[in-house]
């Protein structure tokens, strides 16, 4: 083995240390399996599968692997079902914080719809301002065990639902104050984001930023209507991009036109391996699109999605990556770097991250080998006098 493979070679634990960038995260799909448990005792739910946390995490990523949609969409209305008070927002969301701190997320942009915790008398503007003094706990428990995060805030509108322009108004008056973007969710079949024109219409006279959940599920057509007519400066997942790229069988590849454009204007695409592997976007992370995207230098980006329900991090996201295309540190750096430049926090501020923050980190990482090398021949050479 070279020194450089050596050097480049990561360790899962080298991983976890790793300065990560997270675009796609969503909050509600994050939680402590105990902490579901723990608001279902506190909040009077009664309908969780499971009371034990141990059984209630196996369920959760049992009925997100089943194949089906109907279990898969459950999951979701038991966590959200226990997020309707601020006490439990809170606490959601600086257990977010303190957890990607831990696994050494540095930035992260977590995603969640007001419009969906409103069940027992909260306003709008509680849902924010609780989720907001959340990740404002985390970070600063984060940073007293000694670890530094900074999470800033997606507000996400449901597209089957007529309540974007009202999410995106809100997005806007929080915007300075913890809130960095907007997002629509939810089924893409039939519910084009055409269908919410107005609030991106809105967004983008007001010069702020959006992503927008496309080319999942559905396929080009979802991905063009949110570059084109939406006007979307990041894709939510746009895994689909792959159907536009022809790989012959030579090995020579031909992009499409869509596919080029995405490329050309660098176009970050929020991608999620583990998730796309249960939604059936891919077969197995060897096969995920991520790989030729990777290599034909597109803006991608590695996510988690959904934690709780993928059973998965941001650490273990790379695992598998590394594992199924022999990924060094030069390529996490590479991912982390593109995260960083397509964050929706002010240019300044994303070039300190990956020059005081994210390189550093990584030429640390980077330069162990250098010692180990030492540690492992000191002693075993001869000495010449």
């Amino acid at each position: 083995m070279t020194s450089q493979s050596i050097a480049n070679t990561p360790t899962p634990e080298q991983i976890r240390r790793a300065p990560k960038v997270l675009l796609h995260d969503h909050l509600d799909g994050g939680l402590r399996p105990g902490t579901v448990a723990d608001l279902a005792r506190e909040t009077g739910y009664a309908q969780l599968p499971e009371a034990d946390p141990d059984k209630l995490g196996l369920w959760f990523r049992e009925a997100a692997d089943s194949g089906s949609l109907e279990r898969y969409l459950e999951t979701f209305s038991h966590t959200v079902g226990v997020m309707q008070t601020r006490d439990a927002l809170v606490r959601v969301a600086r257990e977010c914080a303190e957890d990607l701190a831990e696994d050494g997320v540095v930035y992260a942009e977590v995603r969640y719809a007001p419009e969906q915790h409103l069940d027992r008398g909260l306003s709008l503007e509680d849902v924010v301002e609780a989720v907001n003094e959340g990740f404002r706990q985390g970070e600063a428990l984060a940073r007293e065990n000694g670890r530094r995060i900074r999470v800033g805030a997606l507000l996400t509108a449901m597209r089957h639902a007529a309540r974007s322009l009202e999410i995106a108004e809100l997005a806007n008056r929080y915007r300075d104050l913890g809130v960095v973007g907007f997002d629509i969710a939810g089924a893409e079949a039939g519910f084009p984001p055409t269908r919410h024109l107005d609030a991106f219409e809105y967004l983008k006279r007001e010069n702020n930023h959006f992503t927008i959940h496309a080319g999942e599920a559905f396929g080009l057509p979802s991905i063009w209507q949110a570059l084109q007519w939406c006007g979307a400066d990041r894709l939510g997942h746009g895994v689909r991009i792959i159907d536009d790229i022809e790989v012959r069988e030579d090995g020579t590849v031909e992009l499409g036109r869509l596919a080029s454009y995405v490329r050309d204007k660098r176009i970050p695409l929020e991608l999620c391996p583990s998730s796309n592997l249960q939604t059936g976007a891919a077969a197995s992370y060897a096969e995920h699109p991520i790989g030729l995207l990777r290599r034909l230098h597109f803006r991608a980006t590695v996510n988690t999605d959904n934690r709780l329900m993928s059973g998965t991090s941001m650490s273990r996201e790379f695992e598998h990556l590394v594992e199924a295309f022999g990924y060094t540190l030069d390529d996490i750096q590479w991912f982390s770097v593109n995260a960083m430049k397509s964050a929706f926090i002010p240019f300044d501020e994303r070039l300190a991250m990956i020059n005081d923050v994210i390189k550093p980190g990584y030429a640390e990482l980077k330069s162990e080998w250098l010692f180990r090398q030492t540690a492992s021949t000191s002693g075993s050479v001869d000495r010449q006098d």
